[in-house]
């Protein structure tokens, strides 16, 4: 089904796949187009305060919500998919787009023994590193944040079988098409098994793409 829109700039396109054109050309140009397109929103991230209120474009006052939120939606499906979590089960949990590590601070840390954060723009992670050290925030004893990857989510390739859980929001938007498949595909190898994906996005109210 084809469906129109418009982009942020109010440019009407009959299908997405119209857009998609525009942004990383036809195929004799598109690995060149492609790269320019991820740096360019790289270089927009690098210009953003490593803060709740930059990362979150200005609205900070989100935070809470929806940490609780996904906080009730993890509880639901850790009683579910390890119901023997609290005995000894050692969880590691990957955090995919980190940023400051806000989501694995006030959230992720709390329930996984280990979390690994994957962020592209180095300030963000640097940050987050900060945020993170032991003498900087509370956590129960034995939960860390481990490893801190500053590599984008279509040029990594995880660990294998080494998640219970990777944790996707509000970036893989930031993927075309064909990269998204290929990022799922291969993170689908890091997770042990029984481990599963979370992904979590904003759906648009109208034809924006």
């Amino acid at each position: 089904m084809e469906v129109s829109g418009l982009d942020s700039d109010g440019k009407e396109f009959k299908n997405a796949e119209e857009m998609w054109r525009e942004q990383i050309g036809e195929d004799g140009e598109q690995q060149e187009k492609k790269t320019q397109w991820y740096r360019e929103g790289i270089s927009y991230w690098e210009g953003v305060e490593a803060s709740v209120d930059g990362v979150l474009g200005g609205f900070g006052n989100v935070n809470e919500v929806d940490i609780k939120g996904s906080e009730a939606f993890l509880q639901m499906l850790l009683s579910d998919r390890f119901p023997n979590a609290r005995n000894n089960q050692h969880l590691v949990a990957l955090d995919c787009g980190s940023g400051i590590g806000r989501i694995t601070k006030n959230l992720l840390i709390r329930y996984f023994n280990e979390v690994d954060l994957l962020e592209p723009v180095s300030h963000f992670l640097d940050a987050a590193r900060e945020s993170l050290a032991p003498e900087n925030h509370m956590a129960p004893d034995m939960h860390k944040a481990t490893n801190f990857f500053c590599v984008p989510l279509q040029d990594f390739t995880p660990e294998t079988g080494r998640y219970d859980v990777v944790w996707v929001q509000w970036c893989i938007g930031h993927l075309t098409d064909d990269d998204f498949v290929s990022f799922f595909k291969r993170a689908k190898v890091g997770l042990k098994p029984g481990g599963f994906f979370v992904l979590k996005e904003n759906i648009a109210r109208s034809d924006i793409f």
